[in-house]
């Protein structure tokens, strides 16, 4: 078995990193493993249950290695436990035993990143280790974390949140929480909250950032450091014209009503036109998620346009992926984007990269995760060209889906987070 083994590993570079290749692999490799774990799981004491470390190579697999990305088939083909949010809410309860494990202690800032803070506004709702792992990638102890939890989340999520809060100074739990219906104006409402009290906060950010519970970044926090001084005081999202099927959210008005569905109610259309947008505002399209400049916060803060402008969304349908897209092309913005200009679509945005199951082989290559409504949950597979594509975050991830892609992600992150610092700014 063992020469059998070593046969593969000396051969492997002779096969093509096709879909087919790497099947035909992962079943050789199988004859391999099957008496051997791939998992290395740790634990805190004798019921602490953690992240577990799979054994593999993630150089290899972000060089395609046909060896190691069938390896990675195997491995998220296996049961993937899923890590409860209990036991982030138990280690939370110690937060020196906490940070000391996930590292938050040895974070350190440059000069750059110190004289740079980002904000972030987290809207979640469940899988709190995501949530933790999102925040670890990102963490900084120069930026700030905004944290809104739905109010209809489990009390074990809940415990998590308020724990990270707890342990991580800048890391805090929003001022005032909704309960969040999907396409309605209540996930519009928490991202405002979080915005709210992030300008109240004693960090003097440069930009804000918002993310969900299944984003994770493509790029370290020095180098979005970097990438935000080139925006000059620029936003940057998604924000078109809309197609005549997306004005019909805007057209119509919307009843909130009971459904089956994961968020328990869903905005429903109506036959009732909805007057005119206020102050002559012309809708623009986008997407939920955004890089908006502080000065850009601050006006929209201060300006009744922009009040009366979320009163009249209040009854569209996904009135967050038409206030931001809509917002910037306002004249006199700052970073202002002008009406004049062209469609900025989420594939120009740098902001976040999503593949669209209907879109693939069209505008990307295929996914090689799952789709949730047609939405790609990322396999290891697709690692190269996440990190390569260019854009800052990207959506979806699950580490039961693929729990390799998560880990792979981190530590490529970790290398470009780490430059010999001349200056530190410490983590906690």
């Amino acid at each position: 078995m063992t020469m059998r083994c070593l046969s593969l590993r000396l051969r492997r570079k002779q096969f093509l990193p096709s879909l087919l290749s790497l099947l035909t692999i992962s079943i050789l490799l199988l004859v391999c493993v099957k008496h051997s774990y791939i998992t290395e799981p740790s634990h805190i004491g004798t019921d602490m249950q953690i992240i577990p470390k799979y054994n593999i190579d993630c150089s290899a697999i972000y060089d395609m290695d046909p060896v190691e990305v069938g390896k990675s088939l195997l491995i998220k083909k296996k049961d993937v436990v899923e890590i409860k949010d209990e036991s982030l809410a138990y280690l939370t309860s110690n937060c020196t035993l906490f940070r000391k494990y996930r590292g938050y202690d040895n974070v350190c800032a440059t000069e750059e990143e110190q004289d740079f803070p980002i904000a972030y506004s987290l809207v979640v709702h469940k899988s709190a280790w995501m949530v933790e792992r999102l925040i670890n990638a990102l963490y900084s102890p120069s930026n700030i974390y905004c944290i809104h939890y739905d109010q209809k989340s489990s009390a074990q999520f809940i415990s998590a949140m308020e724990g990270l809060a707890q342990c991580l100074p800048n890391v805090f739990i929003t001022s005032k929480k909704e309960s969040v219906y999907y396409a309605s104006i209540s996930r519009l409402k928490a991202d405002l909250n979080c915005l709210s009290d992030l300008l109240g906060s004693e960090v003097k950010w440069k930009y804000v950032i918002n993310l969900c519970g299944q984003d994770f970044p493509l790029k370290s926090n020095v180098e979005l450091v970097s990438e935000l001084k080139q925006l000059n005081g620029r936003n940057m999202l998604e924000t078109s014209r809309p197609t005549p099927a997306k004005k019909q959210r805007f057209t119509f008005h919307y009843e909130l009503k009971d459904a089956s569905f994961e968020y328990q109610k869903l905005p429903v259309k109506t036959e009732y036109v909805k007057n005119p947008p206020p102050h002559n505002i012309e809708v623009f399209s986008g997407n939920a998620y955004f890089v908006l400049s502080r000065k850009f916060i601050e006006h929209m803060n201060a300006s009744g346009v922009v009040k009366d402008f979320l009163s009249w969304s209040e009854d569209t349908y996904s009135p967050d992926e038409h206030f931001w897209a809509t917002l910037v092309r306002l004249p006199g913005v700052p970073g202002e984007v002008a009406r004049s200009k062209p469609d900025i679509t989420d594939l120009m945005s740098k902001t976040r990269l999503v593949k669209w199951q209907y879109l693939e082989e069209q505008l990307y290559p295929p996914c090689t995760g799952t789709h949730v409504r047609s939405v790609c949950i990322f396999g290891a597979a697709e690692m190269r060209w996440l990190l390569n594509y260019g854009h800052w975050f990207a959506n979806k991830f699950d580490p039961k889906v693929d729990p390799v892609l998560i880990q792979c992600l981190e530590e490529k992150l970790k290398e470009k987070q780490n430059p010999s610092l001349t200056t530190c700014l410490r983590g906690v």
